[in-house]
């Protein structure tokens, strides 16, 4: 299937990236930044407070119910989770933050070791050549570490940056950031609610990388189903 338009596009200054799903296939990082989690907490537990991940899971959902803003920063609830966690296991509050730190800091180096395939790299070249290109995020994946931070001119972040999407509060700091009215902006995404929705709210372009081949009521400017379907916007 190629690429399929369903409004008018109109002139595009910049092109705005999802990350997670969108670049890369995010399931097997992600596995493997739990999973660095745990075994860091198993080295400093002992054996009778290991717990498994469905504990810590468990616990960060629980304290996203509680304090539901927790949840635009994603690298602080899970990190708030952690301690929660290891307070409901009797240690200290100091205790339990010196040890969620090191978690923490174990998972995020996990999710950071993110191999960009040659062609998307590529692909990225390409497009970098004839517009701006931003990556916004709910993640906590650095473009830096991925090795597209020459590509990129920023990237934005849920938390430190605003509302996770489809709030439009990326969107439109991505916009005065760049000095540019939203609309200039496409932005390229997998989820339909938080990239489609989220960029239709803030008054930007949306292309969804529909991956599963889903039927949705609200359409996006473009639908793509693989990556490399965005060469055309090279003309």
């Amino acid at each position: 299937m190629t690429m399929q338009f369903f409004k008018t596009i109109q002139r595009i200054s910049a092109l705005s990236f999802d990350l997670d799903d969108t670049l890369y296939n995010n399931a097997p990082v992600l596995l493997a930044a739990e999973q660095a989690m745990l075994q860091s907490l198993q080295q400093q537990l002992q054996p009778e407070l290991h717990r498994p991940l469905e504990y810590w899971s468990q616990l960060r959902w629980q304290l996203g119910q509680q304090q539901p803003d927790i949840r635009h920063d994603i690298g602080r609830w899970r990190l708030h989770g952690i301690e929660a966690g290891l307070i409901q296991l009797g240690l200290a509050e100091c205790e339990a933050s010196e040890i969620a730190d090191l978690a923490y800091h174990a998972f995020w180096q996990a999710r950071s070791r993110i191999q960009i395939q040659p062609e998307v790299r590529q692909l990225l070249e390409q497009l970098a050549s004839r517009y701006q290109l931003i990556a916004i995020t709910n993640g906590n994946a650095c473009i830096q570490r991925m090795g597209l931070g020459d590509l990129f001119e920023f990237s934005l972040q849920a938390g430190p940056d605003g509302k996770m999407k489809p709030f439009p509060d990326l969107f439109l700091a991505a916009a005065k950031r760049l000095q540019i009215p939203p609309q200039q902006i496409l932005h390229i995404g997998d989820s339909h609610r938080a990239d489609v929705m989220g960029a239709l709210s803030a008054g930007c372009q949306a292309a969804w990388l529909d991956h599963h081949q889903s039927r949705v009521s609200v359409l996006p400017h473009i639908r793509l189903t693989k990556l490399s379907q965005l060469a055309s916007l090279l003309g």
